[in-house]
């Protein structure tokens, strides 16, 4: 019986040394070292001399450099290191600086390519932009063709966080495996006009996370360029791809190749590579063992039987001999080494559960554990209601964060099916981000959602602070999003233009009530149709507060880092960052643009006027064709009164100045009372007869809408503002 876990340390670093062995062995009689990199095989120093596998992975060795530099020679970049499966190469870095007017006083881009290489982006690297006045995209192609992007805003240096890029002075996004080339297009907002005073250039890079800390000496420091390309390398996969697999054995074994070198085995004898050693063998036609130690090789036809009986006593006594002391060695020690391997185990387990505990411990206190008892001791109806779960409790009630029990992914999170011991199924949220800076607000907006009572809103019934990013657990809500229904469900029987009302009324005023009858007014910033669930009644519940603010009584807005998610997005919010309680209006009308028209927020189409719902859906207002955008069924079933009157609300829902829209509780009011007309007979049976007409009329003005082709997942965080760049008001690629 072997020791699984103990002994797992062991056998890592034994493997690693060898490993790192043949990563150090360059070809016989080749150059091992330029300057102060040492070149393993198949890189080799030299163009031409045979020292690598191929040309792909020649070396350029430039002694004009003191030390000398190390460079891959096809593709001209600085090697930085070399691993066992990939290369660290000098950064690019694109920037733009400017003077106090706005004008560009440098310019610099940055692109790599990779293309017929056998050498690819690892997608550990990630695309990084600095600045408080910059946007940038990363376009890609090759393996993989995508393009991202990242938005880096502030208003001032005190906003800054050391050594985060949280969106605030500098922001980061992932790349995809398999990248072969990339291009930087980096632009700005107001050409730091308004924050030149602190922050004169911006730059974006791909590079090596774990080697660059942002600080915000970076905004103004002149030589952040040089500093970036010396300490930010940016990380290439390599692969020997035109290889066979014996051939691919042969290089992986390199240093044992080594080992066959010197002929350790007989004349006759063959010198086979094993992990760490050799094994003779004779030849075919030899008989023996082929080692050098007097036993060797003889030729079948030479050896007598005598010699061939004497070399086989030997050979058969060697064994006995070694089974022997095998034996003996294994019967007296056994006993001890199994004491000695149940003992590690105790051992191993006790100190992984006492620093587990020790973690869990920092993780409380790190995210607020004591100041949230504290507020909830001050407060009994929210400590009634508000439980803190144990780490190890949601462990068991996801089944260790099974994938089967995702329900969904967002900008913000993870949402995962959990089944407490009490048999009550919940909502598990796993957030991705904590700033730890805004401990105390996230304590004091979990204390007010576990006051918030309204039932169209997702009860939140509390909370673990033992992981490194919170966790927070809401009631269970069975029936899906609204976003869902709206894209599939269009033609089911209960989804009529009646309940679709219903649900645009019970979600406004449930927003109204965040924001003018909660303890303290609550913000959303992410209102959209994925973030309203429908109940096992069809009910409306408003959820996923992740991104939400809670707004002091004496304030009517909040400056924030702009977050939401594109199509829903308001565009006043965007560009001045200050968030007020319309932003979340804006976003609803959205939402009752889409319950009408049966359209995406953003669509792939060719036509630009479509591609964002409500710029299209204004522009169709003003040109009388409301009509003729709306879902063919919400003719059949609303009266056209009532469709204009809906429309009409969203127009002034989605005016582009804030001031001009209606509250939330004004929208909730109007909302209810076209539901009330609907409930007239004499008057739906009038405009019943009249749509009859209309639909006879303008049968052939419906068509399908064209919708992106996006799926649920990808509305439902994966197009938010922290990662992709793409104005609300254009589409994307």
């Amino acid at each position: 019986m072997s020791p699984t876990f103990p002994l797992f340390p062991l056998f890592f670093c034994f493997c690693f040394l060898l490993t790192t062995r043949a990563l150090t062995i360059s070809k016989p009689d080749c150059q091992t070292k330029c300057g102060d990199l040492t070149v393993p095989y198949p890189f080799g120093i030299g163009i031409g001399t045979n020292c690598s596998l191929s040309s792909w992975f020649d070396v350029n060795c430039d002694d004009s450099f003191d030390p000398p530099k190390p460079f891959i020679s096809t593709i001209n970049l600085q090697i930085l290191n070399i691993s066992e499966n990939t290369v660290h190469i000098r950064n690019w870095v694109a920037a733009n600086c400017y003077d106090q007017l706005g004008n560009i006083t440098r310019q610099n881009s940055a692109s790599i390519n990779l293309l017929t290489t056998p050498f690819a982006f690892s997608d550990t690297n990630k695309f990084t932009v600095v600045g408080c006045d910059e946007f940038a995209l990363i376009v890609g192609s090759g393996g993989r063709n995508f393009t991202s992007g990242c938005v880096s805003l502030c208003s001032s240096s005190e906003d800054l966080i050391e050594g985060e890029c949280s969106g605030i002075g500098c922001c980061q996004t992932n790349i995809p495996k398999g990248l072969k080339s990339f291009r930087v297009n980096l632009g700005t907002l107001y050409s730091h006009t308004r924050i030149w005073s602190f922050d004169t250039c911006g730059y974006s890079f791909l590079g090596d996370p774990e080697r660059f800390k942002f600080s915000g000496l970076d905004l103004n420091d002149t030589g952040f360029q040089n500093r970036t390309r010396q300490n930010v390398p940016v990380v290439l996969e390599w692969a020997i791809g035109g290889e066979n697999c014996s051939e691919a054995e042969k290089l992986n074994d390199f240093a044992y190749i080594n080992e066959c070198a010197n002929n350790p085995c007989g004349e006759h004898g063959i010198c086979t590579n094993i992990p760490g050693s050799f094994n003779c063998s004779c030849k075919k036609g030899y008989f023996g063992d082929g080692t050098k130690d007097g036993r060797g090789c003889i030729a079948n036809s030479s050896a007598s039987p005598a010699a061939k009986l004497g070399l086989e006593k030997n050979m058969a006594m060697a064994r006995k001999d070694t089974a022997r002391v095998c034996f003996e060695s294994t019967a007296s020690t056994g006993f001890g080494f199994l004491a000695f391997i149940v003992a590690a185990t105790v051992i191993y387990f006790s100190v992984k559960k006492r620093k587990l505990m020790k973690q869990r411990e920092k993780f409380f206190q790190q995210n607020g554990g004591f100041l949230l008892k504290q507020q909830l001791s001050s407060n009994e109806s929210s400590m009634k209601s508000t439980k803190i779960f144990t780490a190890e409790e949601l462990e068991k009630a996801t089944n260790n964060y099974s994938e089967d029990r995702i329900l969904g992914r967002g900008g913000y999170g993870t949402v995962y099916k959990a089944i407490l011991p009490d048999q009550q199924i919940v909502a598990i949220k796993k957030s991705r981000v904590m700033d730890q800076t805004q401990i105390e607000q996230f304590i004091n907006e979990v204390i007010i959602l576990t006051q918030v009572n309204h039932r169209n809103v997702v009860k939140l019934l509390g909370c673990c602070l033992e992981t490194e990013v919170p966790l927070l657990v809401y009631e269970y809500v069975s029936n899906g999003t609204l976003f869902h229904h709206i894209h599939n469900s269009g033609t089911m029987p209960w989804f009529s233009w009646d309940n679709r009302l219903r649900i645009a009324t019970e979600a406004a005023g449930a927003l109204a009530y965040l924001h003018s009858a909660a303890a303290m007014p609550i913000i959303h910033r992410d209102v959209k149709s994925p973030n309203i669930l429908l109940d096992e009644y069809y009910t409306a519940r408003i959820s996923d507060f992740g991104a939400s603010r809670l707004v002091p009584i004496d304030q009517t807005q909040v400056s924030t880092l702009v977050q939401g998610t594109l199509g829903y997005l308001d565009p006043e919010y965007f560009l001045t960052s200050q968030l007020t309680e319309k932003s979340d209006v804006y976003s609803f009308g959205v939402v009752l643009a889409e319950l009408m028209t049966g359209r995406k927020p953003l669509s792939n189409t060719k036509n630009d006027d479509e591609k964002s719902l409500s710029t299209f859906f204004v522009v169709s207002i003003k040109e009388d064709r409301l009509f003729q955008i709306v879902d063919p069924r919400v003719l059949r079933e609303g009266s056209l009164e009532q469709i204009k009157a809906v429309g009409e609300l969203v127009r002034r829902c989605l005016r582009l100045k804030s001031e001009e829209r209606p509250t939330m509780k004004e929208v909730a009011m109007e909302l209810e009372g076209l539901r009330k007309l609907s409930r007239h007979p004499w008057t739906q049976q009038e405009v019943q007869e009249e749509n009859v007409g209309l639909l006879s009329e303008q049968s052939d003005l419906y068509a399908v809408p064209i919708n992106s082709g996006f799926s649920t997942e990808e509305y439902s965080g994966q197009h938010s503002l922290d990662s992709r760049l793409i104005h609300p008001m254009n589409s994307p690629r």
